[in-house]
């Protein structure tokens, strides 16, 4: 008999599995439908020997202390600060758009209080902001809007920015400085041995047992557990009773070149004509040295696994129903990204975990440790990790 039945070994299942087993003594049973731990976090060597993320870059960022410090338990850091290049006009430019963008983008020389001046002359003032383009607009205007994001939303979205919520492009501002850093969180690092590891160390503990390649509705029935943690998508949960919630997926192509390095930062964007969004090199992100270089082109889908819930107010309504349905089942919690139908960084996810586990313990009248309620901004930013 498991306490816990926890379903996806990603984030939000692992952290919660650790701290169930770890800090209230409880035996979980961990499984996951692929033939891995660590979810979409999951990295590898390649054939080459180069150290790889399967399903796109994943950066670490975060404001919050308690939550690097928690990670901190199961891996050393690698300090990294991510830098994203823009392909726009024949230039490779910063992204986020700062004084340095503009700059190069109309051969001028403004200072940081000119470029306010500069961006406030080029805004517009849409009122009521109602959608994705109108965020952008009253920003930065139209022309920055078309060269950075109405073709590359549309390419990630398969969606014209006009029909998408505000919340997609809201976290994408511009700066009047030159800082050309993607995140100015507090933390930003990689695993030193990269997040397989980090997740082997978090799942160690000899309560934790792990079944892969295996499906929660082949074995829910057969297993003896008290209560279930499903990281999943929650309509699937639901035998797609409502309809199936819409999301958007990525087809990765990697490929390995003969040479050391391929560009000039970890990730360039190309918002324009290419059918691809961007292109990362891996070495970059985890400072391998190795005298080959693996790259992996990213092409916005609508078939595959379900990575980006879709934005949209209909869509939000559908998860609502099966929200509202899953309070009817109390043993069962659903968290993470797929089992809230919610974008979240790869910190948020920590932040939601740590906070159930904090509602779960307190019902156990246990004391707790190291546990934090996290901040989570519910918002969606694109498709940066």
């Amino acid at each position: 008999m498991f306490d816990y039945l926890i379903v996806g070994c990603g984030f939000a299942g692992s952290v919660l599995a650790e701290r169930l087993a770890s800090q209230l003594n409880k035996k979980v049973l961990i499984i996951d439908r692929r033939n891995h731990i660590a979810g979409n976090a999951y990295d590898y060597y390649n054939e080459h020997g180069i150290l790889v993320h399967k399903y796109g870059p994943h950066i670490f960022h975060t404001n919050s202390k308690e939550i690097f410090m928690y990670l901190s338990r199961f891996t050393q850091w690698r300090p990294y600060e991510h830098h994203v290049l823009a392909s726009v006009d024949g230039q490779l430019v910063p992204i986020p758009i700062n004084l340095n963008t503009i700059n190069a983008l109309y051969n001028l020389d403004l200072d940081t209080s000119s470029v306010t001046d500069y961006l406030k002359s080029r805004s517009e003032n849409i009122s009521p902001v109602a959608t994705a383009e109108d965020v952008v607009v009253n920003s930065v205007g139209k022309d920055l809007y078309e060269k950075f994001f109405k073709t590359y939303t549309k390419k990630q979205w398969d969606m014209d920015p006009s029909e998408l919520d505000p919340s997609v492009t809201a976290r994408v501002p511009a700066r009047n400085n030159r800082d050309n850093r993607y995140f100015t969180d507090t933390y930003q690092s990689m695993p030193l041995h990269g997040y397989t590891a980090m997740f082997n160390n978090m799942l160690s503990h000899p309560n934790i047992q792990i079944m892969l390649n295996a499906d929660f509705k082949d074995i829910k029935n057969s297993i003896p557990h008290k209560a279930t943690i499903f990281t999943g998508p929650i309509d699937y949960f639901f035998d797609y009773c409502y309809g199936k919630l819409p999301y958007r997926s990525i087809d990765f192509a990697f490929e390995t070149l003969e040479t050391e390095n391929f560009q000039a930062c970890g990730t360039v964007n190309y918002p324009l004509t290419q059918l691809y969004t961007r292109i990362t090199e891996f070495k970059k992100l985890t400072g391998q040295i190795h005298p080959k270089t693996t790259v992996v082109y990213e092409y916005p889908t609508d078939k595959g696994d379900p990575y980006y819930p879709i934005p949209k107010k209909e869509n939000q309504s559908l998860y609502n129903r099966y929200r509202d349905l899953a309070l009817s089942f109390p043993n069962v919690y659903f968290t993470g990204r797929l089992g809230t139908y919610k974008y979240y960084n790869m910190d948020q996810v920590i932040a939601q975990s740590l906070a159930l586990f904090k509602k779960i313990a307190s019902s156990d009248r246990l004391p707790l440790e190291g546990v934090t309620n996290g901040r989570l901004n519910h918002t969606v930013n694109g498709h940066n990790h």
